[in-house]
């Protein structure tokens, strides 16, 4: 079942969408302040949130562009506030609509219904289009060349991204740095096998707790090097 989060100060009308809501199978979870909406957004996970403009403590604006730092869910705002600049900077602050008061439970639900059938399509096209390569903690974006570190993007360049990513793909199996290069850099390697040395040093120092103890990518003396599971 979707959960929405309603962030309203409002009591009648809060419940009002609430009924209308759950009429339609949505689980719906209300927050009358500010502080409390926020908390509950950053804290819970929630398919849309409805979100009043003028709340006690912190108002809509605030919520909502402290939630688009860390959170990319369907926000509908909601406001009886009908200026143009009010609505423009709720679009602008990350808001995916803006909805004036007074308006029909009817019409907040087909809304709700519209943005998530449009969020679910967007999220279902990106799963299938990315690769990912994800192992204990790094997760490898292939398609957008990013890697995460226990959720921290870390920055590499194109060859260090080349070289991770071999490795990872192909967890376990001990390559020479003769293989590495011949790979990644795609000619013969002799007399230059020292880059693969200096990019395996650069890429522990991104994705390695202790570089002197490293858990991903182990030297195996004397041959070369394997990405552990």
């Amino acid at each position: 079942m979707s959960r929405i989060l309603i962030v309203e100060d409002e009591e009648a009308i809060a419940e009002l969408e609430k009924d209308y809501l759950e009429l339609n199978d949505f689980e719906v979870i209300i927050e009358n302040s500010g502080d409390t909406g926020l908390a509950t957004a950053l804290a819970e996970n929630f398919d849309l949130i409805i979100l009043d403009l003028m709340l006690p403590g912190i108002d809509g604006f605030e919520i909502c562009k402290r939630i688009r730092e860390d959170k990319n869910v369907p926000i509908l705002m909601v406001s009886a506030k009908k200026d143009d600049i009010d609505k423009i900077r709720g679009l602008g602050l990350g808001a995916d609509d803006y909805l004036t008061k007074p308006f029909s439970p009817s019409e907040l639900v087909a809304r709700v219904k519209a943005h998530m059938a449009r969020y679910n399509r967007l999220v279902g096209s990106l799963a299938k289009e990315n690769d990912i390569v994800e192992i204990r903690g790094i997760r490898i974006d292939k398609t957008a060349r990013r890697v995460f570190v226990d959720g921290v993007e870390k920055t590499f360049t194109t060859k260090e991204f080349d070289l991770l990513t071999f490795l990872a793909e192909n967890p376990n199996h001990v390559y020479t740095k003769e293989e590495i290069f011949r790979e990644i850099w795609d000619m013969d390697s002799i007399g230059d096998i020292a880059t693969v040395t200096v990019h395996i040093k650069k890429i522990r120092e991104k994705i390695e707790t202790d570089t002197s103890k490293p858990q991903y990518i182990e030297t195996i003396w004397g041959v070369g090097y394997r990405f552990k599971l």
